[in-house]
């Protein structure tokens, strides 16, 4: 709590300053700095309530509990980094064809506060950023912020030395295409975990050879792969069998095929349909 307060103090606070000594200066690339810590500001929002909706127990109305909240931020997270890149090239491009006179020295003094508060936040993030998909949106926000103040530090010593107004303007669609690139990987990342793709590292047709490997299994079919989040993968399938067996011996069986996906393949949720001599189609992938 007292980290998520923190973040969210450091980045308010940036903003503002930004924001007025934006407007104050006439910098287009320190409100576009601004308008980014703001972005972030609302994605450690997004980000702190799904971590708690991630922790609430499942029910009959919601089975699988809100295990995808953290995966819907992180699409929100990235989503936002775009459009906000988007905007700024517009804005970009229109001071460049009409560079104004800048406040040189406001704009060094506010970039370099913006440096160390997002660099601290940077740090206290980096440690869970790792392998978490919805603190890495978060950790590449900051990151980001991070970088293009430095960016914009450099362009106010150009200006305040140099007098190179037009480099606020080329700094301001750097910083745009630099998010669009860093928040595209995460968006379709998460783009595809929602819509139920089957993931990258999971070889399906491996995984149909291993179980059709099976002595008394006579086919896999109508299989099913996909991710809940990033701790879940799940697998579903029917599966035909050679003889009429028991409820007993298919348990055996079904403990068989739980193990090889599980260490084989990192499958952890397992549902196999046992089927004999059931008229329905054989093909691998089944449009339900």
């Amino acid at each position: 709590m007292v980290v998520i307060f923190n973040f969210y103090s450091l980045n308010i606070a940036i903003t503002a300053a930004q924001v007025v000594g934006g407007l104050i200066s006439g910098s287009l690339a320190l409100l576009s700095d601004a308008l980014h810590n703001f972005s972030d500001v609302i994605s450690l929002i997004i980000s702190y309530i799904a971590n708690k909706l991630v922790k609430r127990k499942a029910s009959i109305k919601r089975t699988f509990g809100y295990k995808r909240a953290e995966i819907l931020a992180a699409f929100i997270n990235a989503s936002t980094l775009i459009i906000v890149a988007i905007l700024l090239i517009f804005e970009a491009v229109e001071r460049f064809q009409n560079p104004q006179e800048i406040e040189s020295n406001l704009v060094i003094w506010l970039s370099i506060v913006a440096i160390l508060g997002n660099g601290f936040s940077v740090l206290l993030l980096k440690r869970n950023a790792e392998d978490n998909m919805n603190m890495k949106s978060a950790y590449l926000h900051l990151l980001t912020d991070m970088m293009a103040s430095v960016a914009v530090l450099v362009g106010g010593l150009l200006m305040q030395f140099y007098q190179i107004w037009w480099i606020d303007s080329v700094l301001t669609f750097a910083i745009a295409l630099y998010l669009i690139w860093m928040g595209f990987d995460l968006l379709k990342a998460s783009t595809k975990v929602l819509m139920l793709f089957t993931p990258e590292d999971i070889p399906v047709d491996e995984i149909i050879k291993e179980i059709n490997a099976f002595e008394s299994i006579k086919n896999v079919h109508h299989i099913h792969v996909w991710q809940l989040n990033e701790d879940e993968t799940h697998f579903e399938a029917h599966v035909d069998f050679e003889s009429n067996i028991t409820l007993s011996e298919f348990d055996i069986i079904l403990h068989q095929i739980e193990e090889l996906l599980f260490h084989k393949f990192e499958i952890n949720h397992i549902n196999i349909q046992p089927e004999f001599g059931k008229c329905d189609s054989k093909d691998v992938i089944v449009q339900d």
